[in-house]
């Protein structure tokens, strides 16, 4: 017990060092660790909650992550890895947790919707949670605007998007936008580079929504697109030409299908579906290179399933798409490590970083006249990685 107790001293005070090291000059990747899934051979055994961590991760050396800090932090595996964001100046995290554990009477956990939003000062030594805002039931996808005074965040049980000011360290509930009801599964959004426009997915109606945003007034004007099965993510060009949807294709999760991303072209009056690219089974990560250049989606394709079962893999993979204006092609495919789910480019668009739940650590991806390879050199984590988030968005 003695020395169960010094190792824990010995970590807290590694993790106060390396804190230490401030995130002034940092670019800053945050990951959400969901502790309470416990996934053995396709066997997910629900477990109790007040175990889970946010990791804060400097990646200024793409080649060379450094943990800032981890500190502990309710957050979920349920829902697209996109719910949680770090502010443009760096200053902020914000993180939703759509569940919480529950425990049943007969001893086992189940799940309930939780409505908190968590807003961590980064740059308190080590970071801290300041604030804690309601929304509504569920809140999963999120995105902040290029400007830094804006995010939104959907309330998938709701049918609802929550709109967010951000004013220096000061984040509040500006208003509640209704875009459906919860039958839809509203689940992630993405906000325009010029901050008038934001996408955000309807998994269960095959639909992806539009609104319209005139500085902190966000409006709904039901003009939904028709895209793949299950849109489960998307993401917006850095030059806010085109939108990449994630299709999921089985209410996200794997079913042995090939599945696909939408094209949006967002130059066109009105702006369309152009085209469908076929990626691997159970695309639900999405990133786009700061570069613009390239794209990547995210696949479990089986690994969280039993050996046994016909479509499982012994790992996840990423589809690499290359974009050139609105031509969006299949440029190859890539292992990564057991049932991957978020995805994050570093700055420079050189290196990507996938996160691995039940390997409990991110696979780190070199970038290379637009072709993508592993390193070989994963990055450990405390946790399993749910979610994850590069800044800015």
């Amino acid at each position: 017990m003695r020395s169960s107790r010094l190792a824990s001293v010995a970590l807290a005070a590694a993790i106060l060092a390396v804190a230490s090291w401030g995130t002034a000059n940092a670019q800053i990747m945050i990951v959400g660790n969901d502790q309470k899934p416990h996934i053995v051979d396709g066997k997910n055994t629900a477990g109790e909650g007040g175990h889970d961590t946010l990791s804060i991760i400097d990646m200024s050396k793409p080649a060379e992550l450094r943990m800032i800090a981890t500190i502990p932090l309710d957050n979920s595996i349920i829902g697209p890895p996109t719910n949680l964001a770090v502010t443009p100046n760096h200053e902020l995290a914000l993180v939703a947790n759509s569940v919480n554990a529950e425990k049943k009477p007969d001893g086992s956990y189940g799940v309930v919707s939780d409505d908190r939003l968590f807003v961590i000062n980064l740059k308190a030594n080590p970071p801290a949670v300041v604030d804690t805002l309601h929304l509504g039931k569920r809140p999963s996808g999120m995105a902040i605007n290029a400007a830094g005074t804006l995010a939104l965040v959907t309330n998938r049980d709701d049918g609802t998007i929550s709109v967010l000011s951000i004013n220096g360290k000061t984040v509040k509930v500006a208003e509640t936008v209704t875009v459906g009801d919860g039958k839809d599964n509203v689940s992630a959004v993405a906000i325009a580079p010029d901050g008038k426009r934001a996408l955000f997915t309807k998994p269960s109606a095959n639909k992806i929504g539009v609104l319209a945003i005139d500085g902190d007034k966000v409006t709904y004007d039901k003009h939904d697109l028709p895209v793949g099965i299950f849109p489960y993510n998307v993401a917006i060009s850095p030059k806010g030409t085109i939108a990449l949807t994630a299709d999921n294709g089985n209410g996200g999760t794997s079913d042995g299908n090939v599945d696909t991303v939408s094209v949006i072209d967002l130059q066109a009056n009105p702006i369309r579906v152009i085209n469908h690219i076929t990626v691997g089974d159970s695309p639900e990560g999405l990133v786009i290179s700061p570069k613009g250049d390239l794209a990547i989606t995210v696949e479990a394709r089986g690994s969280n399933y039993a050996k046994s079962s016909w479509f499982h893999h012994p790992s996840g993979a990423v589809t690499v798409l290359h974009i050139d204006g609105t031509t969006v092609t299949h440029a190859g495919e890539l292992n990564v490590g057991t049932f991957p789910e978020g995805a994050v480019f570093s700055a420079d668009g050189s290196h990507i970083y996938v996160g691995n739940f039940i390997d409990s650590d991110l696979s780190v991806l070199s970038v290379a006249d637009g072709k993508v390879s592993d390193t070989g050199h994963p990055f450990k984590l405390p946790g399993q990685p749910a979610s994850m988030r590069g800044g800015p968005q």
